[in-house]
């Protein structure tokens, strides 16, 4: 065999190897979807966080808000729903951390200070200590607003994340990553938050840099405070 053919082999199987490559990494990051039944009344079907539970809103346009009471009415009915199919199973609405809505103070302002830069294993004083603080309160309390704002979510039928989980309930931050059936892989908490913002909200995937997400994700972690890591649990 030449040497000129044997320069064409190798190119043909290093772009064959290429496409296989980028066949699999299209494929592993391809969004997995839902059905959503079909609207029987002219209305809108909402979807449960489950992927199967669902209910039709009728007279409720595509586009077209619900008030903060009606969708609250929605999602209530959602849950109504999921309870009478799942008689043996238990939804958490209280959490392990002292969180109940509206009882996280407002965050104190970052003093106007000075602060350990570049060193993580500086001496760091008091005031240093303090500004962290005030910076991540103000986070949390930043992805706690979001949390229970349907327009900040992007909602398109105005149903914001505390509807169904109030507090954050029920989202065990503490889990993931895990198998989560819904996206048909493993999953990160952004993950099935992007899921849920997507799907029962109605609203459009973050992008995993968004501010908004990460605040999201550091609240609902916040929720959590004090219980263990347990990776994977369902």
């Amino acid at each position: 065999m030449t040497s000129k053919r044997i320069v064409f082999l190798m190119l043909g199987t290093a772009i064959a190897a290429a496409s296989l490559i980028r066949s699999a990494h299209s494929h592993a990051q391809q969004t997995v979807t839902h059905d959503v039944p079909a609207a029987n009344s002219g209305g809108t079907v909402v979807m449960l966080c489950d992927g199967k539970t669902s209910i039709e809103v009728k007279n409720l346009k595509p586009g077209q808000m619900m008030s903060r009471a009606q969708a609250q009415a929605v999602s209530d009915g959602l849950m109504t729903k999921w309870r009478r199919e799942h008689p043996g199973e238990r939804w958490e609405v209280a959490q392990a951390s002292p969180a109940n809505e509206g009882s996280m103070a407002a965050p104190a302002a970052a003093p106007s200070l000075s602060v350990q830069q570049g060193d993580t294993y500086a001496s760091f004083q008091p005031r240093d200590y303090k500004v962290w603080k005030a910076e991540t309160d103000k986070f949390i309390a930043d992805g706690k607003n979001i949390f229970h704002d349907a327009k900040a979510l992007g909602s398109t039928i105005g149903i914001s994340c505390d509807m169904c989980h109030p507090d954050a309930a029920n989202t065990h931050p503490e889990t993931y990553p895990k198998y989560q059936v819904q996206l048909q892989r493993v999953a990160l908490l952004r993950d099935m938050i992007d899921w849920c913002i997507e799907n029962p909200i109605k609203g459009k995937a973050l992008d995993p840099n968004d501010p908004k997400l990460r605040a999201l994700e550091a609240y609902i972690y916040a929720q959590r405070k004090g219980v263990p890591l347990d990776y994977g649990k369902h």
